[in-house]
């Protein structure tokens, strides 16, 4: 891997983890791109921003930014110079004054999505079913019960705060629209990746296909390691 090359730091969404990344690591790896993850405390926006720029000071170099669904809006705030391009797969994408719960509720969702409140934790946990019906349709039973038993909660001051001017309006951006997403509607997912005149990818894909599409996110990616390094 070329020391100089731009490194990918994959930042993990609502109810994921970092090991969701692991097929798309695999695969970014046997094309010489380097990878790494990004674990979100998710308590806070800030705190989440925070937790992203520990990781990117550590790094030499160049990077570009992978935010799944809520880690869109963290990697948009962030104001690492480091930041070369970003990466949204069925992302979250806020711009300056609104909040992650508005754009997530701009178009209405299908019957298909759950309800989602705080629990008596005050962390909003996605309900066990959800991960076959709508989080991850397409993975298998046995991907189900492991991303429901390593899921990771998230406070609503995570997505209740207005953000600041977003990093994409500054540097490139590739959008991976996820067609079959029953968490993030498509029509919502297009508006958000059209304002920000993001090169878009469309598959008809679940709204985590980092777990059942990998390759395909891996070719999104690739292609915003290559143009961003030409």
């Amino acid at each position: 891997m070329n020391a100089n090359s731009p490194t990918v730091v994959l930042v993990p969404g609502a109810w994921a983890d970092e090991g969701s990344w692991s097929s798309v690591i695999e695969l970014l790896h046997s094309k010489a791109i380097k990878a790494v993850t990004v674990a979100l405390p998710m308590t806070s926006l800030a705190g989440d921003v925070a937790a992203l720029d520990h990781v990117l000071a550590g790094i030499e170099g160049p990077a570009i930014l992978v935010g799944h669904a809520y880690a869109g809006a963290v990697i948009g705030a962030t104001r690492s110079a480091k930041a070369k391009a970003l990466v949204y797969v069925a992302g979250l994408a806020p711009d300056q004054g609104e909040t992650v719960a508005e754009v997530f509720n701009r178009f209405g969702h299908d019957d298909r999505t759950p309800t989602l409140a705080p629990g008596a934790d005050g962390m909003i946990w996605l309900p066990k079913e959800a991960f076959a019906t709508a989080f991850a349709q397409h993975a298998s039973a046995k991907q189900h019960e492991t991303l429901a038993a390593a899921q990771r909660p998230i406070s609503p001051a995570c997505i209740t705060v207005p953000v600041g001017v977003p990093l994409w309006k500054r540097v490139p951006a590739w959008f991976l629209v996820a067609e079959r997403d029953h968490m993030i509607p498509e029509q919502t997912q297009r508006f958000m990746a059209e304002r920000m005149h993001a090169h878009i990818s469309a598959y008809p894909v679940d709204h985590l296909p980092l777990v059942t599409a990998p390759a395909l996110v891996a070719h999104v990616i690739a292609d915003a390691v290559a143009q961003t390094r030409d």
